[in-house]
């Protein structure tokens, strides 16, 4: 007679994807350390990097030193060449360490040498794996891309690559930024990183707790690898304006991407105990009209067990248009030098 599992089997079989963010060269280091400050609970952070002086600076759970026979751990001067060398010798070690984890957030600035060539390298490895691979990018500034052919030449490529390569991909474009130009410089890259933590954050708990209509890891990977290049928006709003909330999260974006018609949608909302039918049914009603009646629509939903007057939004949305960097900075105003981070 089969009694089915026990408790701590079924305690074993229930416990919360493993989660890592792994900044990689400088920016992604850097961004890493706003994202512990900031708090990641159940996720481990490390950072890979050329530069040995940088690393020891960082303050990550694990860090990983790339190339020190070729470069000395002096950095890569922007070869990118000698970048991928590294990490093709320390392919075991990375592979080691990242692979044990579900869900692998890796993040870089673009236009360097480390972030730009590590990036498109691991998520290929670790597509390889069981782990899901989320790459997220900094776009430089506009004025960075155009006082330097090889930087934008070098972003161009990376960002061709990571499209390519389809599923879950996060650009943060610095030039939205600019809707903060009025603070200190520490603190508008302290905004990105912030809302990165919020994206991170979100995607983490639908996949990490249980809700009343279902949206698991298994879910999340499927949904991907039928809905190609992808990206994650979100948003809060009071209950009592669930429209706004669809608007809110597609227009507040530090994000860069261009949705198509009729792309695919997984959504998930959360809320409390005065969440009602009605609320969910105009919230879905709204991102198909934005959306102009999704291609395929997973909706998920979590009820807190108090009231709540806010109601959370986390969507992937998938189908997105590949295109160059210069489109995507074409479209923005011209702008003042500031320097990138």
């Amino acid at each position: 007679m089969f009694d089915g599992p026990t408790a701590d089997a079924l305690h074993g079989l229930s416990l919360a994807p493993s989660i890592a963010v792994v900044g990689l060269g400088g920016a992604g280091s850097e961004a890493v350390d706003d994202l512990v400050n900031l708090g990641l609970p159940g996720a481990r952070s490390l950072a890979v990097n050329t530069d040995a002086r940088h690393l020891s600076h960082v303050r990550a759970e694990e860090r990983i030193l790339l190339g020190q026979r070729e470069l000395g751990g002096r950095g890569s001067g922007g070869d990118r060449a000698a970048v991928l060398r590294a990490a093709e010798d320390s392919r075991e070690e990375i592979l080691r360490r990242l692979s044990r984890f579900e869900l692998v957030f890796l993040l870089a600035g673009l236009g360097g040498g480390t972030g730009s060539a590590l990036l498109p390298f691991l998520v290929k490895e670790l597509r390889k794996t069981e782990a899901l691979p989320v790459p997220v990018v900094f776009l430089p500034f506009r004025v960075e891309l155009e006082a330097n052919p090889g930087r934008r030449q070098n972003v161009e490529e990376t960002i061709a690559e990571l499209e390519g390569l389809g599923g879950l991909l996060l650009v943060l474009a610095n030039e939205k930024l600019r809707r903060f130009e009025s603070l200190p410089v520490h603190r508008v890259f302290g905004v990105r990183n912030a809302y990165l933590h919020a994206l991170i954050a979100n995607l983490v708990d639908i996949v990490d707790h249980p809700s009343q209509l279902n949206v698991d890891l298994a879910s999340v990977k499927s949904h991907l690898r039928q809905s190609g290049l992808s990206t994650l928006i979100i948003g809060e709003e009071h209950i009592s304006e669930p429209a706004r909330l669809v608007q809110r999260a597609l227009s507040d974006s530090l994000l860069d991407f261009e949705l198509p018609y009729r792309p695919s949608a997984l959504v998930h909302l959360e809320g409390g105990t005065n969440l009602t039918l009605r609320v969910l049914d105009e919230v879905l009603h709204t991102v198909r009209e934005h959306l102009g009646e999704p291609a395929r629509l997973t909706f998920g939903a979590r009820i807190r067990p108090e009231p709540c007057e806010v109601v959370r939004l986390t969507a992937v949305l998938g189908g997105l248009k590949p295109r160059t960097v210069h489109e995507a900075v074409a479209r923005l105003p011209p702008s003042a030098p500031l320097a990138a981070r």
